[in-house]
């Protein structure tokens, strides 16, 4: 539904202003090598998954124009989606699924001494998107360098997924007979179980927009950063980037431009929708941005 009413923005937005001559419409995306490390769960219990290296998708479009009073719009989208793994040690809960870790000794019977354990598997599936609504005002602009200072709507949407397989594996083995053998003497599977868990996020979290950018002159060069900082205490959410952006192309039609940098992201929720997560993302991207 999202990305529906993102593209709705979108060719409104082309159709409302690209004819306008003082108008600006920039169009980019990004190709974004990220690693993700952290951990995620419920609030007594958060279990590190070792998340897969991934490339979140990201793209944007954006309109600046001359009117002092009204703030220039950006829209940006980025979905970001891994899996990881891990064998549970501890009792863990997530989204009314139950995964249970421990062992229990049964009671020697004769010369045969039976331990029962438990071993569970867990599998995460983070698959989280949000799309950024940005109101931005120029303050400042004298050609070489220029500072942005705006306000954003971070609205999350997506789902994360546990499940669990616990195997129960009886060990038996000899008392007080070292020497003594039998053939069922070791270790089988008894009996497996599964359950399932799963939280949806669907939450806005206002941000602080910060951006600026310093052209080097002649070089076709140029130094940008932006960022968005949350405004809620309850919260530990940021995301930045920093990288050079070419003009490969500067005519009076467009401009197209090729950017390389490394972004970073951290995402630190101690409840948002019953999920506790204290998750990073960072890594080198590429990317293209055409202003018509």
């Amino acid at each position: 539904m999202k990305k529906k009413a993102f593209a709705a923005t979108l060719v409104a937005l082309l159709t409302a202003n690209v004819r306008a001559d003082t108008v600006g419409l920039y169009l980019g995306s990004q190709i974004w090598q990220s690693e993700a490390n952290g951990v995620l769960g419920e609030k007594n219990t958060l279990i590190n998954f070792d998340l897969k290296k991934e490339k979140p998708s990201y793209y944007f479009v954006a309109v600046e124009h001359p009117f002092p009073l009204l703030p220039n719009v950006r829209i940006s989208s980025t979905t970001f989606e891994t899996t990881g793994k891990t064998n549970l040690t501890q009792a863990f809960s997530f989204g009314g699924g139950k995964f249970p870790a421990e062992d229990v000794i049964e009671v020697p019977d004769g010369e045969f001494i039976i331990d029962t354990k438990l071993d569970t598997k867990l599998n995460a599936s983070f698959n989280v998107s949000y799309v950024d609504y940005t109101l931005y005002y120029e303050l400042f602009d004298n050609g070489l360098f220029s500072f942005d200072l705006g306000l954003t709507g971070r609205d999350f949407d997506g789902t994360v997924t546990v499940t669990g397989t616990t195997d129960v594996v009886a060990t038996t083995d000899v008392k007080d007979h070292p020497g003594h053998t039998p053939d069922h003497i070791g270790s089988e599977i008894t009996g497996t179980t599964s359950d399932k868990g799963k939280i949806q996020i669907n939450e806005i979290e206002p941000m602080l927009n910060i951006a600026t950018n310093i052209s080097f002159p002649l070089t076709g060069l140029s130094l940008y950063a932006q960022g968005d900082y949350s405004l809620k205490n309850e919260h530990s959410l940021f995301e930045y980037q920093v990288g050079l952006n070419y003009d490969l192309i500067d005519s009076r039609m467009m401009d197209f431009n090729i950017t390389l940098g490394y972004r970073f992201a951290k995402m630190e929720f101690e409840y948002l929708d019953d999920l506790y997560m204290n998750i990073e993302v960072k890594g080198a991207f590429v990317g293209v941005i055409a202003h018509f």
